[in-house]
């Protein structure tokens, strides 16, 4: 049952990792590579780490698909549909990078939907939440404030595209058939944030990703009154063989 103080707990839990990757993010990063040639800093592990002990102290019987665990092999059973799914530092590439643009991810996976979600975002100084009939919310500036996604701009829509995962055949495609107002790029789970907090439009991704960058981002807009679809139409759903993601359109309710 999600309850305010389950979703603030989950908060405070993403505050505190946001506070771990800061403090690396200050200093020399070393970037080592993993097997899938993705890269891994300690930043990952340590934010990783803390949650990690921090969920299974709040709920010990909820098991935790968490990316880096997953990478060293550590992958528990999720049969009964009830799980924490968790990337400890979305946007990695942008925390080397220095842009500001890496989050803090951990949603609760109920029968395949993500039906809670927080976003922490520590160098922009925003965390985005959101839970399956309790409202989003993004706090920044000291306070925290209702979002929601808008419908579709007569004028043409705002779209949000992956800073570091470039354009392809299939994205081209598919933009060429909006009425586009503008296009904008941001890296990690900003992108399903930007589009719940009415800041864009669209977010399509047509490129290779894993079920721990999506779940926070998507309960996050869902909750706003957005949704996420495969390109096939379905609802984007976890607790997947392999843990892959299908390629997806995340938009506001009434945008396309």
């Amino acid at each position: 049952m999600i309850t305010d103080r389950l979703l603030h707990e989950i908060i405070s839990i993403a505050l505190a990792a946001g506070d771990i990757i800061m403090d690396i993010y200050g200093g020399p990063v070393e970037v080592k590579t993993k097997d899938d040639s993705s890269p891994v800093t300690l930043a990952d592990e340590a934010a990783e780490k803390h949650i990690l002990a921090a969920l299974k102290a709040l709920t010990p019987d909820i098991p935790v698909v968490a990316e880096e665990s997953v990478a060293a092999g550590a992958i528990p059973d999720i049969s009964d549909g009830y799980f924490w799914l968790v990337d400890p530092l979305d946007g990695t590439k942008e925390f080397i990078g220095r842009n500001g643009e890496f989050t803090a991810n951990i949603a609760l996976i109920m029968n395949g939907v993500s039906v809670l979600g927080v976003v922490h975002a520590p160098a922009k100084d925003r965390t985005f939440y959101g839970a399956k009939d309790e409202g989003a919310f993004c706090f920044e500036d000291g306070e925290a404030h209702a979002i929601a996604a808008r419908p579709a701009p007569t004028d043409g829509v705002v779209v949000v595209t992956s800073r570091s995962h470039g354009a392809g055949e299939e994205l081209d495609a598919f933009l060429s058939d909006l009425k586009i107002a503008s296009t904008n790029h941001a890296g990690s789970s900003l992108k399903f944030c930007l589009v719940a907090a009415g800041e864009a439009d669209v977010y399509p991704r047509f490129g290779r990703t894993m079920e721990w960058d999506t779940a926070a981002g998507q309960a996050v807009l869902m909750a706003a009154g957005g949704r996420v679809d495969t390109t096939a139409g379905e609802p984007l759903l976890y607790g997947k063989e392999g843990l892959e993601n299908p390629h997806f359109i995340a938009c506001g309710a009434a945008n396309p």
